[in-house]
């Protein structure tokens, strides 16, 4: 059995999806099982990961575990758990503990590796979800905002990264390795606003931000720490998200779907 948790999320949704069209036997952790909507032939079961010593692992060989709970490794692993496979991030390579982003998601790799299972730990680039964040912007009008406007990312379609997670969970496999999930091509926002405007068959345009411009945009929604660890990221370049990486296809054996792709299964939401 795996477990998988943020299991209706951005990324744990494509994991369960990804198992349960393969027919692995999959866990769905969700808060509430009642209302949760996973995929025919997942299992929906109650669980919170700010409370790892309630959480029920019987009968769980592998784990899918987000970043930022700690103690959730050592439970898993302490229960039989046998192979965790810990999402984490780009920064998390830096080292860097000043910048908080990089301080949870290094502290979950080492708990993970720490824990006594195998592990093998995601580092996934940004996600092409990530234009979701300009729907507000694109119901007002045919103009985004976007902050970075020069930085340049190869976006990954969650359905990949969902797609390698289960790969690696099914057949127990990348023990002990790192692994760097990219999209194919490496885009700006303004890149993206044009591929949603073929798409979408809207006359949309992208204006850049400034750095204090974008510092306020964030802390609109976003609390301080992690604003000056974006600033820190994408203004004083400490980590490159640009770089095309082969793990989608050495993995899944085809060429990871492009944001052109990514868009047009999206096309209803921006139009």
């Amino acid at each position: 059995m795996i477990l998988v948790t943020g299991a209706t999320g951005n990324v744990g949704a494509e994991v369960v999806r990804a198992l349960a069209a393969d027919g692995a036997p999959v866990r769905a952790l969700v808060r509430d099982p009642g209302r949760a909507v996973v995929p025919e032939g997942a299992e929906a079961v109650a669980g919170d990961l700010t409370s790892p010593e309630a959480l029920d692992f019987a009968g769980v060989r592998a784990l899918f575990l987000l970043p930022g709970y700690p103690g959730v490794a050592q439970a898993a692993a302490k229960a039989g758990v046998e192979h965790i496979v810990q999402l984490s991030g780009v920064s998390a390579g830096t080292g860097d503990t000043a910048n908080a982003i990089t301080a949870y998601m290094m502290a979950a790799e080492a708990a993970a590796i720490d824990s006594g299972a195998a592990w093998t730990i995601l580092r996934p680039c940004a996600f092409a979800s990530n234009a979701l964040r300009w729907l507000p912007q694109l119901r007002a009008g045919d103009v985004v905002r976007a902050p970075f406007p020069e930085v340049r990312n190869a976006v990954l379609d969650p359905r990949d990264l969902g797609a390698v997670a289960a790969a690696v969970l099914r057949a127990d496999s990348h023990h002990g390795e790192i692994l760097w999930p990219t999209g194919p091509e490496p885009l700006t926002a303004a890149d993206q606003v044009a591929i949603l405007a073929v798409t979408t068959g809207r006359d949309l345009t992208c204006e850049g931000l400034s750095t204090e411009e974008a510092r306020a945009q964030l802390l609109e929604t976003t609390p301080v720490e992690y604003v000056s660890a974006f600033l820190d990221f994408y203004v004083n370049g400490s980590i490159d998200e640009s770089i095309v990486r082969p793990t989608v296809a050495e993995i899944l054996g085809r060429a990871p779907r492009t944001f052109s792709e990514w868009a047009t299964a999206h096309a209803d939401a921006f139009r």
